[in-house]
């Protein structure tokens, strides 16, 4: 592995299967079971690591909210105003780590100023119903790198959503160019001095560089246009990688990678045979060399030379919906 890689925890959110936790980055595996705190058969949708070192986790499941703490080794049922609700994507503020914002199924935002301990409803309207996925959920929740206050949310079926006060309020962009509202993710990046903003739908990888009112499609070469994840990699270069297939959960896909902050893309080449579309990637700063890819249907690819080479891991799970790299706790760092 490379420098900086065995201070990283590895965790996989699953659909029936919990939460999974790798201390080697994906080579051995353990679960905590129901006494733990969180149904052993939960879904999960969304994790959240901190940066401090203590090793804790959050994860929005079916059960609504959960804290990990490794200190005492349980799962922990966090209060919210959204009950039992399905929790879909967590974000943290880069100004401030206290913030979180959280996005629900029915589509719907909290947020916390305590750093994920007490939550409170945010009033907005979103769409409660849709054709396709029957009740719109929130699927990502994105600060912005360089304009304090500004937050977007992408709406899976409803379009983007934009807060320019740390999400006490928010409005739906205009969306002129966005072919599709069936927004599966968000993330903004610092390109060319400005924010540049990507949004995945179904028929394609959106792009915009006015916050979200205008977008252009960025055809890609490849068989499909459908898009899932896109994350970029924790190096100050301009590498991104993409999530590529051919649908929900669809039977085959790649990743992409753009190496000049998403102007063009090419196929990253994962190994094997791809079980499903490619789902999560998971990266972080401290080790950013290390790059995990999950499919939808529970493959996982492990790169240690920041995508250039792909190694397939043994396990596989059944539906993988979040991953999650972050630091572990301190006490395991300084015994390493």
């Amino acid at each position: 592995m490379t420098s900086g890689a065995p201070s990283l925890e590895l965790c996989v959110g699953t659909v029936g299967t919990s939460v999974w936790f790798s201390g080697d980055l994906g080579e051995t595996w353990t679960r905590p079971y129901t006494e733990s705190g969180l149904y052993l058969e939960a879904g999960v949708w969304s994790l959240l690591g901190d940066e401090t070192g203590h090793g804790r986790v959050l994860a929005g499941s079916n059960e609504g909210l959960y804290e990990w703490a490794p200190g005492v080794g349980r799962w922990s049922r966090l209060p919210s105003p959204l009950g039992m609700g399905t929790v879909w994507a967590i974000a943290r503020s880069p100004a401030n780590a206290d913030r979180l914002i959280a996005g629900r199924r029915p589509a719907a935002l909290m947020s916390s100023d305590n750093g994920g301990f007490d939550w409170a409803s945010i009033d907005v309207e979103f769409a409660r119903d849709c054709v396709y996925v029957g009740t719109p959920r929130v699927t990502q929740i994105c600060f912005d790198p360089m304009r304090s206050g500004r937050v977007w949310a992408s709406v899976e079926i409803d379009g983007v959503y934009r807060s320019d006060d740390d999400g006490l309020s928010w409005r739906k962009c205009d969306g002129a160019g966005l072919v599709s509202e069936d927004v599966h993710g968000v993330m903004a990046i610092v390109a060319d001095g400005r924010t540049r903003l990507f949004a995945t739908t179904n028929k394609g990888l959106h792009v915009s560089e006015d916050g979200g009112d205008t977008w252009t499609l960025r055809l890609l070469d490849s068989p499909w246009q459908y898009t899932r994840a896109i994350v970029r990699q924790a190096t100050p270069g301009g590498t991104l990688f993409l999530t590529n297939g051919n649908g929900p959960p669809g039977s085959t896909g790649r990743l992409m990678r753009s190496e000049d902050v998403g102007l063009t893309w090419f196929d990253a080449g994962l190994p094997a045979t791809l079980n499903s579309t490619p789902w999560c990637v998971a990266v972080h700063p401290s080790a950013p060399d290390v790059v995990i890819v999950a499919t939808n249907l529970g493959q996982l690819f492990r790169s240690s030379d920041g995508g250039n080479s792909w190694e397939k891991l043994e396990r596989e799970f059944g539906e993988i919906r979040a991953l999650l790299l972050h630091p572990k706790r301190v006490e395991r760092l300084r015994t390493a």
